[in-house]
């Protein structure tokens, strides 16, 4: 058995989204112990947008090469993303020379690189920044570049060298199981020996999914960030498959993420091509309700002043950023599977709402809902002030434990709800 592919598929029959959840029931599970990723990293990673571009002397503006990663560290200042909280620049696959150097250690591509990775990682600090970098467990990356496999000590020892702050580890062209398993823990104490700070995302679960129940306890106890499903694409068909995964499979994963541990659903592909506004919405709330890590995956040099507004809206990003580091969940579906809704405790005993609208026909649609039922009975008892953030901001004004709320959402889109006993 050999993994040797970024599109494991692990489709799951979507099932209904009621639950009762009993928040961090579980969670003897311990956090990697290295003071990271307290709340959802956020940043940006080229993947998604520029893929393995090598092709600089045709597409010399969107090649996997520094002069990108500088424009896009000079723009994240200049244009605020820093200031938004996306603090991470991220180089994923296809960054690396096609063979190690002579002292077996990993190498940039000279031509694509040519001040090499540690001058790029002391460019982006002096910004502010931080820097990621990309590796694989196995024999090869992703696209056939040389992989880590029984090369975890040096290449960690080499990232942190160089002043890497993050490594995404991906699964790809790995044997067996044991050693994917294996593969992962070692790079995990291989990088805390270093005694640098870098946060891991690993991509563990989702190679092990096809095969073998992942154990989240290990994971968690191991890795910062942890992707589970498919690679996510610039399509309403990819965000709406993981979605549907993760309500799905919510009973198993929900409970393990938390300060120093998320799950990751993917990247940001807002002020892309293939989303609606009405679905950069819906990712961009729900993201925020799964305290997912927040990767953008996109061109700043390009993006819209709209798509800009929704990743940097502050109190969309507060809630992914919430302290109380509990992920949300879909509580129910309702109206013939027409509508979900999705909740998720914050600190102070406020609670995070989002109302999908699951059709895919027709105008918008009305959904009344009892606020008794959201935040397990306790968010608007005896009442609560609502605001909501998405796709305005609006203040609706305070409801009874015996109130209703009346919402109309497009197809494909999501409202974004905060509810709260107290007024900020």
């Amino acid at each position: 058995m050999e993994l040797n592919s970024r599109d494991q598929g692990q489709g799951c029959k979507l099932a209904l989204c009621s639950l009762t959840l009993v928040l961090w029931g579980v969670f003897g599970a311990r956090a990697l112990d290295n003071g990271l990723a307290r709340t959802p990293t956020m940043g940006w990673l080229h993947w998604e947008r520029f893929t393995c571009n090598l092709d600089c002397e045709e597409e010399p503006d969107s090649c996997i090469s520094e002069q990108l990663f500088m424009q896009m560290a000079e723009l994240m200042v200049s244009d605020g993303w820093k200031d938004a909280g996306y603090e991470y620049l991220c180089i994923d696959d296809c960054w690396m020379a096609p063979e190690r150097d002579s002292q077996d250690r990993l190498q940039a591509d000279p031509e694509r690189f040519p001040s090499g990775i540690h001058h790029l990682a002391n460019y982006v600090h002096s910004k502010g920044l931080k820097l990621g970098i990309y590796a694989d467990v196995g024999y090869k990356t992703c696209a056939g570049f040389p992989g880590s496999f029984e090369h975890y000590d040096i290449d960690a020892q080499t990232f942190a060298d160089w002043g890497v702050d993050l490594l995404k580890f991906d699964g790809c062209f790995i044997d067996n199981i044991q050693n994917l398993e294996d593969g992962y823990k070692n790079m995990s104490l291989a990088l805390n020996k270093t005694g640098r700070s870098i946060v891991y995302s690993c991509e563990w679960p989702l190679y092990m999914m096809p095969f073998q129940k992942p154990n989240y306890t290990s994971v968690r106890q191991y890795c910062n960030h942890w992707r589970n499903f498919d690679d996510v694409y610039d399509s309403w068909k990819s965000i709406n498959t993981i979605l549907d995964w993760t309500s799905s499979n919510q009973e198993k994963i929900v409970d393990f993420a938390g300060p120093g541990g998320w799950n990751d659903p993917d990247m940001l592909v807002i002020g892309n091509f293939g989303l609606s506004w009405d679905q950069q919405i819906t990712q961009m709330a729900l993201w925020a309700i799964m305290a997912a890590p927040l990767f953008m995956s996109n061109d700043l040099r390009q993006i819209s002043s709209q798509a800009k507004a929704l990743l940097q809206d502050k109190n969309v990003i507060a809630i992914n950023q919430d302290p109380l580091g509990k992920q949300g969940y879909c509580l129910r579906k309702v109206n013939g599977h027409k509508f979900e809704v999705w909740e998720r405790p914050l600190s102070d005993l406020a609670w995070a709402v989002a109302v999908r609208n699951l059709q895919e026909i027709g105008g918008p649609s009305s959904y009344t809902m009892s606020v008794t039922s959201l935040g397990r009975g306790v968010a608007c008892n005896p009442g609560c002030f609502i605001t909501q953030l998405l796709p305005l901001k609006l203040e609706l004004g305070f409801y009874g434990w015996t109130s209703t709320l009346k919402t109309r959402i497009n197809p494909t889109g999501t409202v974004l709800l905060r509810l709260e006993q107290k007024r900020a």
